[in-house]
Formats: C-alpha cells, sequence, structure tokens
C-alpha cells in the first residue's frame, strides 16, 4: 500500500513506540495525527520539528472524542489509510497481594484503555476508512493494533495487562474478517522489551538483566524496530488477520 499522500492516525504517538511510528509514516509520505492525551501532547508539541505532525488531544476511551477527532484526520484531501494504535497504560497489581484484592477499578481502567479504546479507534476509524476509494488491488487501507509479549507470557502482577493485550491477540482475526469486504486490513504486533521512555527510567541494573534474558539478540528492543516493522505491514497487502511477536525470542518467566 503507498504511503505518499496519504492520512495516518496514530495513538499514543507523543512517545515511546507511537512517536517512532508517526516519525517512520512521516518520512514516506504521510501526514500523520497523533492521538494522546492533552498532557502528553503538550509535553512535545513546543520541541518537535518534525513537520506533517499533527497532534490531536484525544482520550482513547471517549467514544464522542474519538469520532470528532477521526472525522478531522479524513477531512482533508489526503485519504485515511493507515492507523497504529499504540496507547496503552501498563500498571502492575496481584490478583491478592499485601494490600488485599486487586481494584476492580484499576482492572477496568487498564481494559478501557488497551483494550476497549484500540477498539474503539479501530471502529470509527473503520467508518471512515471504508468511505474512500481502493487501490487496484481493492484495498483501502490498514490497521495496525498492539498487544505485548505479555498476552502470552504474563507475569505475577500483569492480570489486567495481560487480560487486555490477550483481549487485542483474539480481536485480530475476527476484526480482519468483518473488514475485509471494506478492503481494510488488521494486523497485530506483540512487541517484547522495548527501550521506551517507561524503560529508561529504571535503572541500568535492571535494563541489564532484561536484556540478558532476550535469546537473541541480547538486548532490548528498539522503538524504531517497532516502527519499521510498521512500514512492512504496510508493504505487505498479504499480511492480515496475524499476530507478529518482536521480542528477540523471548519468553517471559513468572516474575
Amino acid at each position: 500500500m503507498e504511503l505518499m499522500g496519504t492520512a495516518a492516525i496514530v495513538t499514543g504517538g507523543a512517545s515511546g513506540l507511537g512517536a517512532a511510528t508517526a516519525d517512520a509514516l512521516v518520512k514516506r509520505g504521510a501526514t500523520v495525527y497523533v492521538f494522546d492525551l492533552k498532557t502528553s501532547n503538550d509535553a512535545v508539541r513546543g520541541s518537535s520539528t518534525l513537520a506533517g505532525v499533527e497532534y490531536v488531544d484525544v482520550d482513547v476511551t471517549d467514544p464522542d472524542a474519538v469520532r470528532e477527532a477521526v472525522a478531522r484526520a479524513a477531512a482533508g484531501t489526503e485519504p485515511l489509510r493507515v492507523v497504529v494504535n499504540c496507547a496503552g497504560i501498563a500498571p502492575s497489581e496481584r490478583i491478592l497481594g499485601k494490600r488485599g484484592v486487586h481494584s476492580l477499578d484499576a482492572y477496568a481502567k487498564v481494559i478501557g484503555v488497551n483494550l476497549v479504546g484500540s477498539f474503539n479507534v479501530m471502529a470509527l476509524a473503520a467508518e471512515q476508512i471504508a468511505k474512500t476509494s481502493t487501490d487496484a488491488h481493492g484495498q483501502r487501507g490498514l490497521i495496525v493494533n498492539t498487544a505485548s509479549i505479555a498476552a502470552y507470557d504474563g507475569q505475577i502482577g500483569q492480570a489486567a495487562y495481560s487480560s487486555s493485550k490477550g483481549g487485542i491477540v483474539g480481536l485480530t482475526l475476527p476484526a480482519a474478517r468483518d473488514l475485509a469486504q471494506h478492503g481494510i486490513r488488521v494486523m497485530t504486533i506483540a512487541p517484547g522489551v522495548m527501550l521506551t521512555p517507561m524503560m529508561e527510567t529504571v535503572s541500568e541494573e535492571y535494563r541489564a538483566g532484561l536484556a540478558a534474558g532476550v535469546p537473541f539478540p541480547s538486548r532490548l528492543g528498539d522503538v524504531g524496530e517497532y516502527a519499521m516493522l510498521v512500514l512492512s505491514i504496510v508493504d505487505n497487502d498479504y499480511l492480515n488477520g496475524e499476530v507478529i511477536r518482536i521480542d528477540g525470542a523471548l519468553r517471559m518467566a513468572p516474575r
């Protein structure tokens, strides 16, 4: 699928995986609408020199806000073709811990942001993408959701996070089948331990321990490698309805 002269949406695009993806899409000729919380967008608006990126303050769990933001991204002369869902949160809490039972509100919030938020953006964006013209192969667009290897190898304290990412994995094939008639592909990327801004806040010793557990290459993943995979999925029109792990063959231990 050709990116030049198209529009794209990247949620969670103010930092980490999303920011790297927004950068990669812009460099391939797309205009990118970054959907993120106002506080996150404000942190980069003044410092970003990346032409072709528009920061839109959006809470992905708010259907009205998402509908308005998606309509904004689709209103220009460039057709909306690509959506990459990177927005997510990853708090940790045991089901039964020293402070008692896992907070139901906390569990619901993780599901709401990571799973429901991704579905919300996907569905409302698909509505707009379906209105565009097709290419020579009948294709209109691509939606890439972000899961995690925690969907398969959830660790202690990751009940909520793993549930949300497992939901993304389970959503992939039915979503691809639902949207096939509209010429929209759906793929999921399941990253391993990536060197995101959140990971940069922990000690070098802790990061080294995580890196040592990765079979090969024995290091943390780079956000640019995630973005490269997004571009590879864009380029390969026969990739659809599948989850791709990008983790250096890592399988997480219980803790």
